[in-house]
């Protein structure tokens, strides 16, 4: 199997190889962003699709020779060692970053129906991001950074897998794709006047790392086109809430029908939950 048709079985669109550095590229599920990452070092190298794989994938040439398989080795473990050292600087610039921030509000909340939500934003450099802090336990691993056009990014390097932020209203545990879903959730369960915990996975495959360690609760699925979030969801095996339109999350379900709508499709599942 070659590098590139390795890159595709993990959703990662992989046109053109550039030797030796980490470069980002489209994934099949989101074509017009770079959601995804690779490395090729010719004989081995790594891919990443941020939306389905919290830690990098290795690749490695065929072959059984002694001398290539000590090669792979060396760079396995200098991807290691490599990997650890720029998880820790990414812990260390989230960290910094958030302490520039303020809270206010940020046009992408607002173009999301939050116009007076305060979140973290960062204003410098000539920047205006809002910063979602992402934490393992108690300490910080990154951050997500969205741009008043909505576009999302990770700090380069930073440890994704089992990261979360989390609205916690001591209730429902309730995982949730991206932020803007989380606060249409939390709306929508305030609404019902029901307790919550939300949390903000980041990504479909994050998910199931945060819910081996909940007791169950409520999957919000986004409906991806390439059908992600239901599989992950159903992999989970909590019961899951889904918008009836390819492309919408939570959020976008809210905007389109209303957050009553929502609460009423919440209702209904918390309603089956109890006669269960």
């Amino acid at each position: 199997m070659t590098f590139q048709e390795f890159a595709a079985l993990h959703g990662v669109t992989v046109n053109r190889l550039t030797l030796g550095k980490w470069m980002r590229v489209p994934t099949k599920d989101k074509p017009k962003s770079t959601n995804g990452a690779y490395k090729f070092l010719g004989d081995a190298g790594f891919v990443q699709n941020w939306a389905t794989m919290t830690e990098p994938a290795m690749w490695k040439a065929e072959g059984d020779n002694k001398a290539g398989q000590q090669r792979v080795q060396r760079i396995a473990d200098a991807g290691a060692q490599e990997a650890a050292a720029q998880a820790r600087k990414a812990a260390q610039k989230a960290a910094a970053m958030l302490s520039e921030c303020e809270l206010a509000p940020h046009p992408y909340l607002a173009s999301k129906g939050f116009p007076d939500e305060l979140a973290n934003v960062w204003n410098r450099e000539a920047q205006n991001i809002l910063v979602i802090p992402m934490k393992s336990g108690r300490n910080i691993t990154g951050c997500q950074m969205i741009a008043p056009d909505g576009d999302k990014k990770f700090l380069f390097g930073q440890r994704s897998g089992g990261a979360e932020f989390v609205f916690d209203a001591k209730g429902l545990h309730v995982l949730c794709e991206g932020y803007a879903t989380a606060l249409s959730a939390r709306q929508a369960m305030q609404n019902l006047k029901v307790g919550y915990t939300l949390h903000v996975t980041f990504s479909a495959g994050n998910m199931k790392k945060i819910a081996a360690n909940l007791p169950p609760g409520l999957v919000l699925a986004d409906n991806d086109e390439s059908g992600t979030g239901e599989r992950v969801a159903k992999e989970i095996g909590w019961p899951y809430w889904m918008s009836d339109t390819v492309g919408e999350d939570a959020n976008d379900f809210s905007q389109r029908r209303g957050v009553f709508a929502l609460a009423m499709g919440l209702k209904e599942f918390l309603m089956k939950r109890r006669r269960a």
